[in-house]
C-alpha cells in the first residue's frame, strides 16, 4: 500500500501520554491514530483489563492500526467528530482519558500523491479520508471567488487572500486545476511578499486543507463531547500545531475551567457556586530543543492538559 513506508516521528510522545496519568484498568481514546506512536505507548501502560479506542479518517492509518493485534485495542475509521456516537456503539459511556494530536501528519505531507504539499507535483486531493468528500481540486474549480478568499484569509491567515482567490478564478477559466504544482504556481503570482524561509503557497495550502477536512469545525464539535465523556479525574491531552486550532483548544479549556459566570455583587456564598467542570493542569508544554533538532516540525507544537472535575456541565 502506497504511503506506509514513510518515517513518522511522534511529537511530544512521552509528554502527551504522561499527561493522561494512565490508570492500568482505564478506558482511553486516541483521537488521531496516525502511525500509532501515542497509541502504542498508551497500550504499554495499560493492564490486562485496560482498553484503548483510536480514531482516524486516513486509510493508511487504518492499515497501520490493523497491524496491532492487541485485544485491548479498537480502531474506528471515523473522524473524532463522531466521538460520542462511535463510543456509544461500542458500549462505552465514560472514559478515563483522551488524547488529540491535531493537524496533518508527517506521512501525509511527505507522500506527494496525497496532494497536501506544494513540494510535489501531484493530484490536488488533500482529503484525509480519500473514501469520501470533495477533493481540493473539485472545490477550487467550483467555488465562488468570495468563498475562496474567505477560506484563504480565515484558515490561512493570508493577507493576500483576495489576490490569491482572484488569480485562482482567472486561471481555472482557461484550465481547471488538477495538480498541486498548478495551484502553487498561481499562488506564487498573487503573494507579493515572502516570509523568510516560507514558500508563498504555504498559507493557502494550509487553508484549503483545513477547509476540505473541516478540521476546525470538527475540533469545536469534538471538545464538548470529550468533556461529557470524561470521568471525574479523567484527563484531556491536546497537541496543536498552529494558532487557529490552539486558540480553539485554549479557549475551550479556559472557559470550562472558569465555572459559573455570576455577577460580582450577587449575594451567594462561595460554597454554593458550582465547581468548574475542568481544571487546567500545569502550563502549556512545548517540544524540547533536542526534539526540535531531530524533528523540525515539532517546533510549532504545543500541548495543553486539563482534568475533569466533579463540577457539572
Amino acid at each position: 500500500m502506497v504511503g506506509t513506508n514513510f518515517v513518522h516521528c511522534t511529537v511530544l510522545l512521552n509528554e502527551a501520554v504522561d499527561a493522561l496519568a494512565i490508570q492500568p484498568d482505564g478506558i482511553y481514546v486516541d483521537c488521531t491514530f496516525g502511525r500509532g506512536g501515542h497509541s502504542r505507548l498508551i497500550l504499554s501502560k495499560l493492564g490486562p483489563n485496560g482498553r484503548l479506542i483510536a480514531f482516524d479518517k486516513d486509510l493508511y492509518a487504518i492499515a497501520e492500526a490493523a497491524t496491532i493485534t492487541d485485544p485491548r485495542f479498537t480502531i474506528v475509521h471515523e473522524g473524532f467528530v463522531t466521538l460520542a456516537e462511535s463510543l456509544g456503539q461500542l458500549g462505552i459511556e465514560k472514559i478515563d482519558g483522551l488524547l488529540m494530536d491535531l493537524g496533518v501528519s508527517s506521512p501525509q505531507l511527505d507522500d506527494g500523491a496525497r496532494g497536501f504539499s506544494f513540494r510535489f507535483d501531484a493530484p490536488l486531493d488533500m482529503r484525509m479520508d480519500t473514501t469520501r468528500g470533495q477533493t481540493a481540486a473539485e472545490w477550487l474549480n467550483l467555488a465562488e471567488e468570495k468563498d475562496i478568499a474567505e477560506v484563504v484569509k480565515d484558515y490561512g491567515e493570508e493577507r493576500f487572500a483576495r489576490q490569491v482567490a482572484a488569480a485562482i478564478v482567472t486561471r481555472r477559466a482557461s484550465k481547471p486545476f488538477a495538480t498541486t504544482g498548478e495551484l502553487s504556481e498561481v499562488v506564487a503570482t498573487a503573494v507579493r511578499t515572502r516570509e523568510p524561509g516560507q514558500n508563498p503557497a504555504t498559507r493557502t495550502f494550509q487553508a484549503i486543507r483545513i477547509y476540505i477536512n473541516r478540521e476546525l469545525e470538527e475540533l469545536s464539535l469534538a471538545l464538548p463531547q470529550a468533556l461529557r465523556l470524561l470521568k471525574t479525574g479523567g484527563r484531556l491531552s491536546v497537541i496543536a500545531f498552529h494558532s487557529l486550532e490552539d486558540r480553539i483548544v485554549k479557549r475551550f479549556i479556559q472557559d470550562a475551567a472558569k465555572g459559573d459566570h455570576l455577577p460580582s455583587r450577587l449575594p451567594i456564598r462561595a460554597s454554593e457556586i458550582a465547581a468548574a467542570p475542568l481544571q487546567v493542569i500545569g502550563k502549556p508544554i512545548r517540544a524540547s530543543e533536542i526534539e526540535i533538532k531531530a524533528n523540525p516540525r515539532a517546533r510549532s507544537a504545543i500541548l495543553r492538559v486539563a482534568a475533569r472535575t466533579a463540577g457539572p456541565l
